[in-house]
């Protein structure tokens, strides 16, 4: 009931989704979120969905996995405000208004992402995010290249990425090294890859 409440809040709040079907939005914002739940599962700790935006995939986690803190990081102010709004309705459920790059590093035990940014770009992003024995899943479309983003993990002091289901899950092997996060913007001005 609480996500059905929520997916119709997405569908009725201009600028957070152009989906108008309530089974589409069902399917791409929700049931394409819980496919990250075995994977989310495997690893303890918060989790941080990074440019939540509309709250998928964090919200959906949120509500099947109550006994986990889930935070929705989005630098949009206007989104925020959407996010804080519905999130009384899941109490593990916090908003972070920010930019991933000014967050604290290697305190998440998962970092999401979806529809983010490049994955090279979503990685460096997120993975900072995870402490040392978590792991950052992004999904991804079937073309992902896994090479590219193995470079990156690397550099970020992850482990090598492996394509599960849709879903590439790069664990945190380390904590995170000097000179990242980068300063805002770089990231997707200049890739690691």
């Amino acid at each position: 009931m609480r996500l059905e409440r929520w997916l119709q809040e997405v569908i009725e709040t201009p600028g957070m989704t152009a989906i108008r079907d309530q089974d589409e939005a069902w399917s791409m914002l929700v049931e394409d979120a819980l496919r990250g739940v075995d994977v989310v599962r495997e690893v303890e700790g918060p989790i941080v969905d990074v440019g939540s935006g509309n709250g998928s995939p964090g919200i959906p986690l949120a509500a099947v996995l109550p006994e986990r803190d889930v935070t929705l990081l989005d630098s949009s102010r206007r989104k925020c405000a959407f996010l804080e709004r519905v999130a009384p309705a899941f109490p593990n459920l916090g908003v972070v208004c920010g930019r991933a790059e000014e967050q604290e590093t290697d305190r998440f035990g998962v970092g999401l992402a979806k529809a983010l940014a490049p994955p090279v770009v979503a990685l460096e992003w997120v993975l900072p995010l995870v402490r040392p024995g978590g792991a950052a899943v992004l999904w991804l479309a079937a073309d992902a290249d896994l090479e590219q983003l193995a470079r990156v993990s690397e550099q970020l002091a992850g482990g090598p990425p492996e394509e599960r289901a849709g879903l590439v899950v790069v664990p945190k092997i380390g904590p995170t090294p000097g000179g990242f996060p980068r300063r805002s913007g770089v990231a997707r001005k200049r890739p690691l890859a």
